[in-house]
């Protein structure tokens, strides 16, 4: 026997319905409480980031490949107030913003083939960088850049976190500016990246609120 609803009775269940699958959109769409933190763009998530040179720092520019009578010696010379430094034959050249193999590829292209056919050029930096831990760890203050820093790891050179630290409340704070507020504890449990961290960064742990 087949039973037939009523239009009011189908109307009423069709709303049923209706409001169902609304609530179950919405149960999806929720973020857990630990989540839906701001985290940095893609290219600044990358771990395996270089850190960019900036004024004042020490390049040292390397050239091999080239005949003997070419005579070109290592050249050494921190990044001046403009940003450039300044190079035998080829004169002023942006370094300021690049990483060290951006700076090769730049120098290879002004001399290669317009002076010389053959050419390898090394960049390397001698020069001390810091970034800057805060706020609620063991050791607040400075600490020199090494190279390949998340971080977790910067907050752990600075001694790790207090007691009265809210690790759900970091700031990341780049040198350009840009700011970010990061979930530690998520970061620590592997449920969201750990942020690289580049020179002149500023990293600050807030303090929990009894």
């Amino acid at each position: 026997m087949i039973a037939f609803l009523s239009p009011m009775k189908s109307s009423f269940s069709i709303l049923l319905m209706t409001i169902s699958l609304m609530a179950l959109g919405l149960v999806g769409c929720a973020t857990p409480n630990n989540i839906g933190v701001m985290n940095p763009p893609g290219d600044q998530m990358d771990t395996n980031a270089v850190a960019r040179l900036h004024i004042g720092d020490t390049v040292t520019i390397v050239f091999s490949g080239l005949p003997p009578e070419a005579n070109m010696e290592p050249h050494e010379e921190p990044i001046k107030e403009d940003g450039s430094i300044t190079l035998p034959d080829i004169g002023h050249v942006k370094a300021a913003g690049k990483t060290a193999g951006e700076l090769q590829d730049l120098i290879h292209s002004m001399y290669v083939p317009h002076l010389y056919r053959h050419l390898t050029i090394t960049v390397r930096t001698s020069a001390d960088r810091v970034y800057y831990v805060r706020g609620e760890v063991k050791t607040p203050g400075r600490q020199i850049y090494v190279g390949q820093m998340t971080v977790t790891k910067a907050i752990t050179s600075a001694g790790d976190f207090t007691d009265y630290a809210n690790r759900r409340k970091v700031w990341l704070t780049r040198s350009n500016g840009q700011r970010f507020k990061l979930n530690c504890a998520s970061i620590l449990a592997g449920e969201q990246p750990d942020p690289p961290v580049f020179p002149g960064d500023q990293i600050e742990v807030a303090r929990l609120l009894f």
